[in-house]
């Protein structure tokens, strides 16, 4: 089999995958709907794999499709990339790339990026601050910086990268030991876990209604200055916590914690690319950004 026939086949693949219609990937691509649906219908055929499953509700990815969209997805960022880079007088980049990023976003998101950034810049080399504590990219030495939160203003350059709501949590033994936590009043008499961004006054609102908020005063019974000691905290039993939600989604799928008053979550965290670098960026940092996107989308999606 000659792969390489399969390329644009794949190109058009993770588009409709990605935008979940022919018709929108079809206008992305500045392609008809027939010449989509034949590039999908080649690709099946070569690979012998239905990628696609399609229905009156719409479609859907097969577990093969999900396989090929996890390797195709990144194609298109890099085909772009190559062609920037061939035009650009810029040479291939090399040295220290000096990173600081949140706890919460190390080991999904930041990691992976990286790994996929040094596959492709074979040259650089990353070290990395991992704090929940602001950085100075200046003072420290750093290039980017991951951060959550409102953006305090500075001369840096800010890139959106997406938002992350919070969830209560704890632990089912932790759950199966209190009287009842049925309403919000029932949170104050819990132990709580303190996350280095919080303060006294907890923030809730109903998922239906994000526009309306309550708010409830806690005594926080421990705090860390890091994320992963809190959530250890909370596996063991030892309080509960309100938590960024994709930080613990492997821990809620296996039942080690849950989710306490489900119809309720805390603040919708936005998260941002932080570079100081003026005028047009290096291109391995663009790819950095895109792909910390990609991984951070993955994440909070589950």
């Amino acid at each position: 089999m000659n792969n390489l026939k399969l390329l644009p086949g794949m190109l058009v693949f993770a588009e409709v995958a990605m935008q979940g219609s022919f018709t929108e990937a079809a206008s992305k691509l500045n392609m008809s709907k027939s010449a989509v649906s034949q590039h999908i219908k080649r690709l099946e055929a070569h690979i012998g794999q239905q990628l696609l499953s399609r229905n009156t509700r719409g479609m859907s990815l097969t577990e093969s499709g999900k396989k090929l969209l996890a390797r195709s997805e990144l194609l298109q960022d890099q085909v772009n990339l190559a062609l920037q880079e061939i035009n650009s007088v810029q040479e291939t980049p090399s040295g220290t790339i000096a990173i600081t990023i949140p706890h919460s976003l190390e080991r999904d998101i930041a990691v992976p990026a990286l790994k996929q950034l040094c596959i492709e810049f074979p040259l650089i080399r990353p070290r990395i601050v991992v704090s929940d504590e602001a950085q100075d990219l200046i003072s420290e030495k750093l290039d980017i910086a991951i951060y959550g939160g409102n953006l305090k203003d500075s001369n840096y350059r800010a890139l959106p990268i997406g938002s992350a709501r919070e969830i209560i949590c704890a632990s089912p033994r932790f759950v199966s030991q209190q009287n009842t936590i049925k309403t919000m009043k029932d949170l104050q008499s819990l132990k709580w876990l303190q996350t280095p961004w919080q303060s006294n006054k907890i923030i809730l609102h109903n998922d239906d209604l994000l526009t309306q908020q309550q708010s409830i005063d806690v005594a926080f019974f421990a705090q860390s200055n890091t994320l992963p000691t809190t959530i250890e905290m909370l596996s063991h039993d030892m309080g509960v916590a309100l938590i960024p939600e994709f930080s613990v989604q492997d821990l809620l799928a296996n039942g080690q914690l849950v989710r306490i008053l489900p119809e309720y979550q805390g603040q919708l965290w936005p998260f941002y690319f932080v570079h100081r670098f003026q005028g047009d960026k290096p291109i391995h940092i663009t790819r950095f950004y895109q792909l910390i996107k990609h991984f951070f989308s993955k994440a909070v999606s589950g």
